[in-house]
């Protein structure tokens, strides 16, 4: 029972964040790109975007159902995860002519830098495994 306390909060590993080269665009005085800091979210946070990017639409019969938007939980969980640079920030947002982080993200970065951020966050919270890759690992 002794490895049950590897669980106990005390001794979880709380704050997992990463360094990633979304873009060369971005750089430091000596001319190197800067590097954005991502962070793994936790799975209540996870269940509190997936609600805020949840709509309601009429189905079959006049009912109401739940329909995750994508894209809309995507952003939302990207902004989530990154700690650096502070999307939140009000001068930073303004710098771009836009209010709210998610805005920003679409004004700030180009297609593909926004896709390498996604695969980060994706890969940082592990989404980018699929349940078979899990279960190989686990049997191994």
């Amino acid at each position: 029972m002794s490895n049950l306390k590897a669980f106990f909060a005390q001794n979880a590993k709380t704050e997992i964040v990463d360094e990633v080269i979304v873009s060369d665009r971005f750089k430091d005085e000596h001319g190197k790109p800067i590097p954005w800091k991502v962070r793994a979210i936790t799975e209540a946070e996870n269940e509190q975007l997936r609600k805020a990017s949840t709509q309601f639409v009429k189905g079959p019969g006049g009912r109401r159902t739940a329909e995750i938007q994508p894209d809309v939980y995507m952003a939302k969980v990207v902004v989530a995860s990154v700690v650096f640079p502070d999307l939140k920030n009000a001068e930073l947002q303004k710098s771009y002519g836009v209010i709210g982080a998610e805005d920003l993200l679409k004004k700030m970065l180009l297609s593909g830098e926004y896709a390498r951020l996604v695969q980060a966050v994706q890969e940082i919270n592990g989404f980018d495994k699929d349940i078979n890759e899990l279960m190989d690992e686990v049997k191994n």
